[in-house]
């Protein structure tokens, strides 16, 4: 696949940041607009609490401006941010993960990256209520050497619902992980998914473009919203029209938390087995049917396109043909 590109390079990370010591970094911002707590937390694998909290604690400085930045600060664009790793925020941050010995699904290793074929109902990274047991322990494990150390997420540089099963990327490398956060903020990745949804679905191709926010009556989901949220954008196509039911293919051009399902449901055509968005009514498959299928990004040593997929679960062909097999 070629040599990695020279020292200085390498250390470019997302954006432009560098690591200047094991508990400091450096990052210099190219895109404006972006809040600072978001923007640290995408680029450095923290949640958004760590970050703010950090911030509280003088732990981020931005050069050329006194004082401490606000969590809200609105990016311009070549800022140069410095902050300090080593300030933890314990009182309101899941400890460190620690390996643990958790069978993985690998549909792809090279030096710089693995493809992990998610099975539903696990955990990316430790959060409350889930501080063990997760896709990342099970990573340090498997690799104890991990870009990120220091944060919750080492590798990590996308996720996937607990509920929802597939294709994931991680990064075994600082250079491999800046190129792929930069593909994912940039938004050039190419993702997939395959989705069993209720009811008729349209035979023509469909697009959703409705906002993604909190749901202002339920915190805990997300909503499709006319006013407020973020922009978000999902290309629904139909493979497979069932009894009751239908194979979806879907593509999301943004990457917003909940957003295949929320959209589906707000088109009326909830994922079924969706706890969250399918209603009042009970589950009728004791697993979401959605399934992250295909990724298709640039080899961040090569060069090169490339793409993955992962089969589709056999519990989605069992639940279409006892779908089928029920009377009308």
């Amino acid at each position: 696949m070629g040599e990695f590109p020279s020292q200085r390079g390498r250390q470019k990370a997302l954006d432009g940041a560098s690591q200047t010591q094991e508990t400091r970094k450096i990052l210099r911002p190219k895109a404006p607009g972006e809040r600072l707590d978001r923007y640290l937390a995408v680029s450095l694998g923290l949640s958004r609490t760590s970050v703010q909290q950090r911030l509280l604690s003088s732990a981020v400085q931005i050069k050329g401006i006194l004082g401490t930045p606000a969590a809200s600060y609105r990016l311009r664009g070549g800022e140069e941010i410095e902050i300090d790793l080593s300030v933890r925020t314990s009182a309101l941050e899941p400890p460190l993960p620690a390996p643990e010995s958790i069978p993985l699904v690998i549909l792809h290793e090279d030096d710089d990256l693995l493809l992990i074929d998610k099975p539903w109902d696990l955990v990316v990274h430790p959060a409350f209520g889930h501080r063990t047991g997760t896709l990342v322990n099970a990573l340090l494990g498997y690799l104890p050497r991990l870009p990120g150390a220091h944060t919750i997420r080492p590798g990590i540089v996308h996720r996937l619902d607990r509920e929802t099963s597939g294709l994931l990327i991680v990064a075994k490398t600082e250079a491999a992980r800046a190129s792929l956060l930069d593909q994912f903020a940039s938004r050039t990745v190419e993702k997939g998914y395959e989705a069993v949804v209720r009811g008729a679905f349209p035979r023509t191709p469909v697009s959703c473009a409705r906002n993604v926010g909190r749901d202002p009556r339920n915190r805990r989901k997300m909503a499709a919203l006319s006013l407020g949220g973020r922009s978000a954008l999902t290309e629904f196509s139909l493979m497979k029209q069932h009894r009751s039911a239908a194979l979806v293919q879907c593509r999301p051009q943004t990457g917003r938390m909940h957003q295949i399902r929320v959209h589906l449901a707000f088109l009326g055509h909830s994922v079924v087995g969706d706890p969250l968005y399918g209603g009042n009514r009970q589950p009728e498959s004791s697993r979401l049917l959605l399934h992250a299928r295909s990724l298709a990004f640039v080899h961040p040593r090569s060069g090169q396109r490339v793409r993955f997929e992962s089969p589709l679960p056999k519990e989605f062909f069992t639940w279409l043909e006892r779908n089928d097999a029920q009377r009308p």
